[in-house]
C-alpha cells in the first residue's frame, strides 16, 4: 500500500512539475531581456519541456524570432527525404551581420593561410551547435528553442562581447525527419497526468522509431560517406564556414548522467593533434563549471572514443576544429523513473542548453588558442604533404568512380583528370573512368584519413568500426604515384554523356560490370521485353562480353525494332551505361541462343520489417532500391506477416532479425513459399534461424578464448576486444558464379561487423567467395579471430524445394556507401536462379 502512495505521489509531483516549469527554469539571471523577442510559448502555445516540439512548430518558432532580431538570420539549405527544410540560424551582432561575407572570408583565409598567425586575435570564432541528430533524443532540438531565444533576447555587457566575437551556426534539428516521428510519438501517448512508470507505452517506440531519418539510416554515421540529403547540406555549411568548434547534442540510456568530451583517450585517432584534445578537455571545464552550478552529475574520459571520422563529434577533428560530443540521460518521453530518480524531460533540456552556453562561453575565452588549432593543424598539414600523387579508378565504371569523386569534391579535395590511359603499378587506368589526388594540397590529411588501412592500434575496442577505407568500400584501384601528367582540375564530377547506340534488328548486349546496369535491367523488364543472361563470356566481331552480360533480342517481343532502340538508346545516355548493338548470333565463344543464354524474369521483391528486425540494415538496402536503383520494394512488417500474402513475390529479402520475428505459422508459410519457388535474400543472425527451420545448414567457427588473468573490472574490454567491430578482409573470389557477374577482379574486400564464420563447402564451387589466408586488409580483430577467418566464406546458398535460400554474413550494402560489394545483393536478386 505505501508503495501504490508513494507512486502516486510521484505521478503528481512529476506532473505539476512539468506543468508548473517556466522559461526561467532554464535561463541565466544574470541578463536582462527584450520583451520585444518572443518567447517560444508565445509561438508554440506552451513552455519547452510541457510538450515535444514536432518540426513544423520548430521551424515556425525559428522562423518568427529570425524575423524578431536583427542577430539572427534564417535560410533553408535544401529538404530532406520527406520535404522538411533544413534550417541553419547564423546568430551574431548586428554589425557582424552588416559584414557577413567578409567576416566568412576572412575566416576561410586561416584555412588557406592568407592570414598569419598574430592576425588571429582581432577575428572572431565559429561555432557550429547541432542538435539531436538522433530524431528520438529530443531534448538537443527542444533546447535548440531555449537557446535561440537566449541568443536573441539576452541583454548586457557580456551578451553583446560574446555576440561581436562570435558566428554561431545554429542547426536546430539535424534530422528534422525522426524528430517529427518521435515528437508524434510520445505526444499521442502521453498522459495528461504524466506517467513516469518505465513500461508504459509512451517510452517504447513502434519499427522504426524515430531515432533515424526517412530511410532509417543513423546520420550520425554519414558526416564522412554524406550519401544522404541531410548530411550533403551539413557538410556543405561546414565547408562554407570552416566552424573552429562543432557540438553535437545526443541522449543515451535513462539511468545515465551527462557526459562531455574528450572522450576515452587510449581510443583516438592518431591522426588527430594533441592539441585538438588539450583544448577537448579545457572546454570540458567550462561545462563542468557550469553542470555544477546546476547540481547535474556529469562524466567524461570514461566512454566513448573519436576514432572514426564519421561522426559529428570526430569529423571537425580531422578538419582543424574540434567536435565536441554531449550526451544526456534520455527521459524518452515526459519524464520517467531512473536509478538516480525522477528524469524529467525539462530536466534534459536544461542540461543541454547549459552545455550549448559553456561551450559558447568556453569557445570564446580560448579564442585565441582555438583559431591558432586551426590555422597550425592546416600549416602543418602543408609540410607534411609531401610529393606525388594517388590515383583512383576503376577500368570500364565511370559512373562508379564518379560517385567517389563526388564525395571527395563534397569535402573539398581537390582532383584532377587524367590526360590519357596509363598503366601503373600493374594497373590500368582509363582516362575517362580516373582521377588524380594531388598530395600536395589543403585537405591531404582528410584523404590520408578517408584511404588509409590501419590493422595497429592502442585500444581494442571502437565506439564505432576500425576501418572504413574507401578504396576498399568502392572496390576502385587504388596507387601512389611520385608524378603524373594532370589533366583539366575537376571542379564539379560530370559523366560524359554516351552517343547514340547503333541500331540493330537482331540483338542488344549490355555489360553487367556498368554501375547502373541493374537499374536499367529492371527498366527494360518493366517495359515487358524479353532478356536473357550469358552464363559464359562471348566475343562479337568487335568486342568482348564477359559473365553476367544481358542480351536483349529484337524479334519476337511485345514493341517494334524501333521502340525498342528508342529505348534502349535513352536509358544508356541518362544511366552512362554502354549497349551495343549485334548484327549476327554466330558470336565466338558461346552463340546467341545458345543453353547457356539463360531467360530472366523480373524480380518482384518483399522484405521483412518490423519488431525483431534491424532497421539500419533494413534502410540501408530499401535506399539502395528505391532512392538509388528505382526498384521497387514491398515492406512486409512483422506484425502482420501471418496474414500477408507471398504469392505475387519472387524474392523475400529478412535483414538481420531474431527467430522471434515471426511466429511458428508465419515461418511455415515461408517454407511452403520457398518450396513453391521463392527465393530467400537473408542477412546476419537470420541465418542461425534459418538454419534452425531447416532451410538451410552451414557450420561455423567459433573462438575458444577463455578470460585468464583478467579482472572483473576488465570483462568488458575482455568481450569487446573478441567482437569484429567493422573490419575490412581480403577475399578471392570465382568470376564465373552468378554472384559476381559484374566483377572483373578476382579479389574483392569485404567489410563486416559480425563474428559470424561459416565453414566452406566440400565443393569448391560451391564457395564463390572465400577469405584468403591472408585477409586483413584493416580495422581491428583480435589473433585468434584473424586465424578462425580464413578460409571461411561470407555467403552461402542452398535449393529448398523448388526455391532458393541465401545468406550473407554481413550486410553487403553497409550505410549506402559500401559500393564495392552492393553488386552481391544486386545479383542475389536477378540470377538467384542460375546459381
Amino acid at each position: 500500500m505505501k508503495s501504490i502512495l508513494f507512486a502516486l505521489t510521484l505521478i503528481v509531483c512529476m506532473s505539476s512539475q512539468a506543468q508548473n516549469v517556466t522559461l526561467d527554469y532554464y535561463l541565466p539571471t544574470d541578463v536582462t531581456y527584450n520583451q520585444d523577442i518572443p518567447k517560444p510559448s508565445e509561438i508554440l502555445g506552451y513552455v519547452p519541456g510541457e510538450w515535444h516540439v514536432s518540426h513544423d512548430k520548430l521551424v515556425h518558432y525559428m522562423t518568427t524570432i529570425a524575423e524578431s532580431s536583427d542577430r539572427i538570420s534564417i535560410e533553408n539549405r535544401g529538404y530532406t527525404y520527406e520535404h522538411r527544410p533544413l534550417l541553419l540560424l547564423t546568430v551574431t551582432s548586428p554589425e557582424n551581420h552588416k559584414n557577413l561575407s567578409e567576416i566568412k572570408e576572412k575566416h576561410l583565409q586561416i584555412v588557406s593561410g592568407e592570414v598569419s598567425k598574430s592576425d588571429l586575435g582581432s577575428m572572431p570564432i565559429v561555432v557550429n551547435q547541432g542538435f539531436s541528430i538522433h530524431g528520438n533524443e529530443p531534448s538537443g532540438s527542444n533546447a535548440a528553442l531555449v537557446l535561440a531565444y537566449y541568443l536573441a533576447a539576452a541583454e548586457g555587457p557580456a551578451i553583446d562581447q560574446m555576440l561581436q566575437n562570435t558566428v554561431i551556426l545554429l542547426d536546430p534539428s539535424f534530422n528534422p525527419d525522426g524528430l517529427q516521428r518521435f515528437a508524434y510519438w510520445t505526444n499521442t501517448n502521453r498522459s495528461t497526468h504524466l506517467n513516469p512508470d518505465p513500461q508504459d507505452r509512451e517510452f517504447s517506440e513502434i519499427f522504426p522509431g524515430g531515432r533515424t531519418n526517412h530511410y532509417w539510416f543513423d546520420m550520425n554515421r554519414d558526416w564522412l560517406p554524406v550519401q544522404l540529403l541531410e548530411s550533403q547540406a551539413r557538410i556543405k555549411t561546414f565547408y562554407d564556414w570552416r566552424p573552429n568548434v562543432l557540438t553535437d547534442h545526443h541522449e543515451m540510456g535513462s539511468n545515465s548522467s551527462f557526459f562531455f568530451q574528450p572522450g576515452i583517450p587510449e581510443r583516438t585517432n592518431p591522426l588527430t593533434p594533441q592539441l585538438n584534445q588539450d583544448l577537448t578537455e579545457k572546454i570540458g571545464n567550462y561545462h563542468a563549471s557550469a553542470l555544477d552550478s546546476i547540481g547535474s552529475l556529469y562524466y567524461s574520459k570514461e566512454s566513448f572514443d573519436d576514432f572514426y571520422y564519421g561522426k559529428g563529434s570526430t569529423f571537425p577533428d580531422i578538419n582543424g576544429s574540434i567536435g565536441i560530443l554531449f550526451e544526456q540521460g534520455s527521459s524518452r518521453g515526459s519524464g520517467q523513473m531512473t536509478d538516480n530518480g525522477l528524469l524529467s524531460f525539462n530536466f534534459t533540456i536544461r542540461n543541454q542548453f547549459t552545455a550549448a552556453l559553456s561551450t559558447l562561453k568556453g569557445s570564446l575565452e580560448l579564442k585565441d588558442e582555438i583559431l591558432g588549432l586551426q590555422h597550425q593543424f592546416y600549416r602543418n598539414a602543408e609540410k607534411s604533404a609531401g610529393k606525388g600523387a594517388y590515383i583512383f579508378g576503376r577500368k570500364g565504371d565511370p559512373v562508379l568512380t564518379n560517385e567517389l569523386a563526388k564525395i571527395l569534391k563534397q569535402h573539398q579535395v581537390e582532383l584532377y583528370k587524367l590526360t590519357k590511359d596509363e598503366t601503373i603499378n600493374g594497373k590500368e587506368f582509363e582516362a575517362n573512368s580516373s582521377y588524380i589526388i594531388p598530395k600536395n594540397q589543403l585537405q591531404n590529411r582528410l584523404v590520408e584519413a578517408m584511404f588509409e588501412e590501419r590493422t595497429t592500434f592502442q585500444d581494442s575496442i571502437f565506439y564505432d568500426v576500425s576501418a572504413w577505407s574507401f578504396k576498399h568500400a568502392f572496390d576502385v584501384d587504388f596507387t601512389e604515384v611520385k608524378s603524373v601528367n594532370r589533366g583539366e582540375k575537376v571542379d564539379s564530377p560530370e559523366l560524359k554523356t554516351p552517343s547514340d547506340i547503333n541500331k540493330s534488328d537482331y540483338a542488344y548486349a549490355m555489360r553487367w560490370s556498368d554501375f547502373n546496369s541493374a537499374k536499367v535491367l529492371h527498366k527494360i523488364m518493366e517495359a515487358g521485353i524479353r532478356v536473357k543472361v550469358a552464363q559464359k563470356p562471348f566475343q562479337s566481331a568487335t568486342e568482348k562480353f564477359d559473365y553476367g552480360t544481358i542480351m536483349i533480342p529484337v524479334q519476337n517481343q511485345n514493341k517494334t525494332g524501333n521502340e525498342i532502340y528508342a529505348l534502349l538508346n535513352s536509358l544508356q545516355k541518362k544511366n552512362h551505361i554502354k549497349i551495343s548493338a549485334l548484327e549476327t548470333g554466330l558470336t565466338k565463344g558461346i552463340n546467341l541462343g545458345s543453353p547457356n543464354m539463360s531467360h530472366l524474369e523480373m524480380p518482384k521483391i518483399a522484405m521483412l520489417v518490423g519488431d525483431g528486425v534491424r532497421s539500419y540494415d533494413a534502410g540501408e538496402m530499401w535506399h539502395m532500391l528505391d532512392y538509388r536503383f528505382e526498384i521497387p520494394v514491398t515492406k512486409l512488417d512483422t506484425k502482420d506477416f501471418d496474414r500477408t500474402s507471398l504469392d505475387k513475390y519472387t524474392h523475400f529479402i529478412i535483414p538481420s532479425s531474431n527467430s522471434s520475428s515471426l511466429s511458428d505459422s508465419g515461418k511455415a508459410k515461408l517454407k511452403d513459399w520457398v518450396r513453391d519457388g521463392g527465393t530467400i535474400i537473408a542477412y546476419k543472425s537470420t541465418a542461425n534461424w534459418l538454419k534452425a527451420e531447416k532451410m538451410i545448414d552451414f557450420k561455423t567457427k567459433n573462438d575458444s578464448v577463455v578470460a585468464k588473468n583478467i579482472s572483473f573490472d576488465e570483462r568488458s574490454e575482455f568481450y569487446g576486444a573478441k567482437r569484429i567491430g567493422g573490419t575490412i578482409f581480403n577475399t578471392k573470389v570465382d568470376l564465373s558464379h552468378p554472384l559476381l557477374y559484374g566483377y572483373n577482379d578476382d579479389k574483392l574486400a569485404i567489410f563486416r561487423n559480425s563474428n559470424l564464420m561459416l565453414e566452406a563447402d566440400d565443393l569448391s564451387f560451391n564457395n564463390p567467395i572465400q577469405y584468403t589466408e591472408s585477409p586483413l586488409l584493416s580495422g581491428y580483430i583480435n589473433k585468434e579471430n584473424l586465424e578462425l577467418i580464413k578460409g571461411t566464406v561470407p555467403f552461402k546458398h542452398n535449393r529448398y524445394g523448388r526455391g532458393h535460400v541465401i545468406i550473407f554474413t554481413d550486410n553487403t550494402n553497409f550505410r549506402a556507401f559500401w559500393l564495392g560489394t552492393f553488386k552481391l545483393f544486386l545479383n542475389s536478386i536477378f540470377f538467384s536462379d542460375q546459381m
